[in-house]
């Protein structure tokens, strides 16, 4: 492989075109920081186009995963279903999967565009200037004409329903089943026919968030605007950011800081993230050296457009001799996407939602020639099969005893606000 950097005087500009070039190519990944300052980020965003490799296993996820991370060099980007759960625990998920995603998918680009400030590294087989001069001269699609017609947007669980089976969650939580379970539901649109691409530009320029990231397979796509990271790896250090707390904003500045305070002191938001903090730090030891798991950002308060949220940092040292793939798998699926105890909890998320999650609440990211990674957690994302038509928009929020039923179907009609609006739906 080629490996060159250039200068840019128009960041934005590259970033865009870099994007639309490399979604044009059957197997692509986009994956954005929107700016956001993070300490353990080692780009502003990345571009990946083609697949010289390419590993999507039917059966033994993990196991293939590491093997092809130990005989493939390069580069792998792709994403972990969250029903790759049965494989870490002795699971079954026999909900209709309207979408189907592969379990998990992870590819070795043909070529890779890397963006930093004003730096731009870019690492192919053929070579680097002549991409460059590709990427400059690309011209993007015209973001300001309509997607398309409407789509006819579906709940696929009423109100009513919804309200019932919180209520039973909350049975199960005073009967001692859960303290907490993560209940999920979908949007969906059949016979939508739109270009993925366009669609992801135009909610990543309404929902800015760290962990945005687009990923094309084949005909499956991924469009995520998720303000979550799962896990990172840098070198012998292993971060966790889970989000458990959602407020929205504002309409004045002085309305903001008092839904600021009041999600930052409320006892259940509270409860909710330190019962999520105990199972990821729970998670994290059984990978990392006795004694060096922790906390070291407990309920902050992180801003986006739409919503404020409550989050919490988890740091620790691995083991030496602990394996990439190992790591993830002693983490899968995370805490804030399951509830606690997680086992039960993923056993009554089955039994309560109507279809696989499938891509949803799995995570996206890369991992690097030098075994670090970085994943996200699948939220406030559009999934879309182009050949059958099927749009879906998942939602969730975390169930606990002092959950009112009423404000959970609120939190997800304000998680899905975003992607809803694209859409000209209100309700």
């Amino acid at each position: 492989m080629n490996a060159a950097d250039f200068s840019i005087n128009s960041p934005e500009s590259f970033r865009r075109n870099a994007f639309y070039r490399a979604s044009k190519d059957q197997y692509a990944c986009f994956l954005d920081s929107n700016g956001y300052e993070d300490p353990w980020s080692g780009f502003d965003c990345l571009a990946a186009r083609g697949a010289r490799c390419k590993l999507e296993p039917e059966t033994n996820c993990f196991d293939a995963l590491r093997k092809f991370l130990d005989e493939t060099p390069g580069w792998k980007l792709g994403f972990l279903g969250y029903d790759l759960k049965n494989e870490v625990e002795r699971l079954t998920s026999d909900n209709p999967d309207p979408l189907g995603f592969p379990s998990l998918s992870f590819f070795v680009p043909e070529e890779l565009v890397i963006l930093r400030g004003n730096t731009v590294r870019i690492i192919s087989q053929d070579i680097p200037a002549d991409i460059f001069r590709e990427i400059r001269e690309f011209s993007p699609p015209d973001e300001q004409t309509p997607l398309s017609h409407p789509p006819c947007i579906h709940q696929r669980v009423s109100k009513e329903t919804y309200l019932d089976t919180v209520a039973s969650i909350r049975r199960n939580i005073i009967d001692g089943d859960v303290y907490e379970l993560n209940y999920c539901k979908d949007f969906y649109a059949e016979d939508y026919d739109c270009d993925p691409a366009r669609l992801f530009m135009r909610l990543n320029a309404a929902t800015p968030v760290p962990f945005s990231s687009f990923l094309r397979l084949d005909q499956r796509y991924i469009l995520c605007a998720s303000p979550e990271r799962f896990l990172k790896k840098t070198g012998s250090r292993i971060i966790s950011q889970p989000i458990k707390g959602t407020t929205g904003r504002g309409n004045n500045p002085s309305e903001d800081e008092e839904l600021k305070t009041s999600l930052h002191t409320s006892e259940k938001e509270r409860a909710e993230n330190v019962m999520i903090v105990d199972l990821v730090r729970n998670d994290l030891a059984r990978s990392t050296i006795p004694g060096s798991v922790q906390v070291s950002e407990l309920f902050g308060i992180h801003s986006f457009p739409h919503w404020h949220q409550m989050i919490s940092t988890i740091e620790a040292e691995l083991r030496p001799d602990i394996h990439p793939v190992e790591i993830i798998r002693n983490a899968f699926p995370m805490g804030s996407m399951t509830g606690a105890p997680k086992v039960r909890a993923m056993q009554l998320i089955d039994r309560y939602e109507q279809i696989r999650r499938g891509a949803f609440s799995g995570a996206i990211g890369y991992f690097s020639p030098d075994g670090d990674f970085d994943l996200n957690v699948v939220i406030r994302t559009v999934l879309y099969h182009r050949q059958r038509k099927y749009l879906s928009f998942p939602v969730g929020s975390a169930i606990t005893y002092d959950s009112v039923a009423e404000n959970e179907y609120e939190e997800c009609l304000l998680k899905t606000q975003a992607i809803r609006s694209l859409f000209n739906q209100s309700t």
